[in-house]
């Protein structure tokens, strides 16, 4: 099996294992740097180069897509999924994790039970945030920030 590792950095501990478990299985690996990729949006022959050659088809990828790069990293990951590449983790997936207010979302519509929460764009409103959940206990989220406030 050919494989694909989307990783911005082939030295990190976590992309050397998998690759070392891959290739202990006779597989082919390659470790790729999304930020290096560039995409022909083509619908009859998708098509992602890096570092300036086409790469072929891969039976596989794996996503190592840090925050910081999600966007195009999942972009490329996308390209990937079009040719026909089985995704360990698939680009719609790793998008609603990184988004706050669409996983809480996907977990309330699905009637997964939670805390009460509040979600705002600005510290400004916590305030009325705080009436309109009924007050505490509960949890505020900031649209930015990794941290929740109680």
């Amino acid at each position: 099996m050919k494989i694909a590792i989307l990783s911005r950095d082939e030295t990190l501990y976590s992309s050397r294992r998998l690759r070392e478990a891959a290739e202990g299985r006779g597989h082919q690996v390659q470790i790729i740097d999304p930020l290096s990729c560039y995409m022909n949006i083509n619908p009859a022959s998708p098509a992602v180069h890096y570092c300036g050659e086409p790469l072929g088809h891969f039976d596989a990828v794996i996503p190592r897509i840090g925050s910081l790069t999600t966007f195009y990293g999942t972009a490329v990951l996308r390209q990937f999924e079009m040719s026909g590449s089985y995704p360990l983790n698939e680009s719609a997936a790793i998008t609603r994790a990184r988004d706050k207010l669409r996983s809480l979302q996907l977990l309330a519509r699905e009637g997964i039970d939670m805390p009460v929460t509040g979600f705002a764009s600005s510290p400004d409103d916590t305030e009325d945030l705080i009436a309109m959940v009924g007050g505490a206990p509960l949890v505020v989220k900031l649209v930015e920030g990794t941290q929740a406030s109680a």
